[in-house]
């Protein structure tokens, strides 16, 4: 057996045994070991030059409350150059529910990994991990135990994308409640977040439905989740977190590798995937509305590779060819956009105004204080760099700072509200920038037609970590909705500086000192 301390701190991997490997005729080599015949989960793993990162990951599953004796552990290497190989060898030869499974030739992506993974797994359940992740000791037996509590063939929990300096919750719509057994398309963002991270599977699902990851370089977890949730006739959610993701500067993914047309063309292919399915009309909407909006507006557009870039006609030309997939669908693909001035920028593709679409996207990208006007009509609406008919874009909602006023054992604040869901407003949220995790939540007052109250104990803002602050309202159960503030207040109590400030981008936060 490995020690506990050889885990943690040993450095150089053991040589690999002396073993002949016998490729099958699928190209893999599977280690004989005592695997376990009747696992509650199989884990999957695929691993490509992972040796930095590989202990840490694979420590985080054999630390499972779980037990790692009820995990079947799939490590699948897709021909590492490196020591992964041999660091494999070792866990396994001290862990027989490790099973190693060695591919002759590089693959270019997870894909086939995953999906040899798949084909091999027991467990009644099958999750993923990437090899330079790792998991949250409790992960594993939160999705377990609510699966075998509803009877789900699918549920998510709780991701944590991990950067050197900050901890962000990453699709946070999937993750903001425990749900049971609800329809997966009433969350509107399902589609929004399709990676791998913190998802369970019944096995016998994936397999009845024939749900495999497509031989692609980029993009095929999306495709294969969406395939996941449109066959899924209920899914469950925890609020737990199951997953960390990392996003430290020193790792590299093949992601970053993928250009921005290589991105597109998979994209594509997943868009055309998605219309041969033959959905019903409002699950194909959502589906699509992800992959057109943020994979091929967003994504294309509105980054500064395309503003740098002194080749746009081959971005203008990669939209073409997006458009030319929506020609058959039974609707407007614009109608679902989260953000409205997206369909400004299709309207003008359609007009081939091209130098507007760069003053647009200047406009998204460099303007941080955007003006944003309350209308004849009651609601709020950006002021775009466009002439008329284009001058104006709805916002779905605005917040204005209107007061606030300091008692001896409160901090009142009072803000107006305008847009469409003035009646989906759930709470207000104070959260620490640099660990999303550390928040406090404070109900919220509808006090007149569009003035809300919140009531702040300075208690409350005097326990408060050391630290930035990001202050928001949270409406629709996960939507944030930031407040416009131009003004500042600064106090002292409980021997804490309570700095009320406005960011760069015209939002309320407070500092702590």
């Amino acid at each position: 057996m490995l020690t506990f301390l050889n885990r943690i701190f040993s450095k150089q991997p053991a040589e690999p045994a002396d073993i002949s490997f016998k490729y099958n005729e699928e190209g893999y080599y599977i280690h004989p070991t005592n695997r376990p015949t009747n696992p509650k989960v199989s884990l999957i793993m695929p691993v490509f030059n992972a040796e930095k990162t590989l202990r840490k990951t694979i420590d985080s599953v054999i630390d499972q409350t779980i037990g790692f004796d009820e995990i079947e552990f799939i490590i699948i290497d897709d021909k590492s150059r490196d020591a992964s190989r041999s660091i494999i060898l070792d866990y396994a030869s001290a862990y027989p529910n490790i099973v190693p499974v060695f591919f002759k030739n590089n693959n270019g992506s997870p894909a086939k990994p995953r999906n040899t993974g798949i084909e091999l797994a027991h467990g009644k359940y099958t999750m993923f991990i990437d090899s330079d992740d790792w998991l949250s000791p409790g992960g594993i037996k939160a999705l377990y135990d609510l699966l075998e509590k509803t009877g789900d063939p699918y549920a998510i929990g709780r991701t944590i994308k991990v950067e050197d300096n900050k901890h962000v919750i990453t699709g946070e719509y999937n993750s903001c409640e425990y749900r049971e057994s609800i329809n997966p398309c009433s969350i509107p963002h399902i589609f929004q977040h399709l990676g791998p991270t913190a998802r369970m599977m019944r096995t016998q699902f994936l397999k009845d439905h024939n749900c495999r990851f497509p031989d692609m370089k980029f993009a095929e977890d999306k495709q294969f989740f969406i395939d996941v949730i449109t066959s899924c006739p209920s899914i469950s959610t925890t609020k737990d977190v199951i997953y960390y993701v990392n996003r430290f500067k020193d790792n590299k993914s093949l992601v970053g590798k993928t250009n921005i047309f290589e991105k597109t063309d998979t994209n594509l292919a997943v868009i055309r995937h998605v219309i041969q399915k033959g959905l019903p009309e409002e699950v194909e909407r959502m589906a699509l509305n992800r992959l057109y909006e943020f994979d091929c507006i967003t994504r294309l557009f509105n980054r500064h590779h395309f503003l740098r870039s002194l080749q746009k006609g081959k971005y203008y030309s990669k939209f073409a060819e997006v458009l030319e997939t929506t020609e058959g669908l039974r609707y407007d693909f614009t109608e679902n956009f989260f953000e409205p001035w997206h369909r400004v920028l299709v309207d003008l593709f359609k007009q081939e105004r091209y130098d507007s679409i760069v003053k647009l996207i200047e406009w998204s990208l460099k303007d941080t204080t955007k003006e944003m006007v309350i209308r004849e009509d009651g609601l709020p609406y950006y002021r775009l760099p466009l002439e008329e008919p284009y001058e104006w874009a709805r916002i779905n909602m605005l917040a204005v700072y209107k007061e606030h006023i300091k008692t001896e054992d409160q901090y009142i604040l009072r803000v107006n509200i305008y847009g469409d869901y003035l009646d989906k407003i759930n709470c207000f949220v104070i959260r620490q920038r640099d660990n999303e995790m550390n928040e406090h939540v404070l109900p919220v007052h509808h006090i007149g037609e569009n003035l809300f109250e919140i009531e702040m104990p300075l208690d409350l803002l005097a326990q408060l970590n050391v630290a930035s602050h990001t202050m928001f309202f949270r409406y629709y159960d996960y939507r944030k909705l930031h407040i416009k503030m131009n003004t500042r207040r600064i106090f002292e109590y409980g021997g804490k500086k309570i700095d009320f400030y406005t960011t760069i981008g015209d939002n309320f936060g407070v500092i702590v000192k």
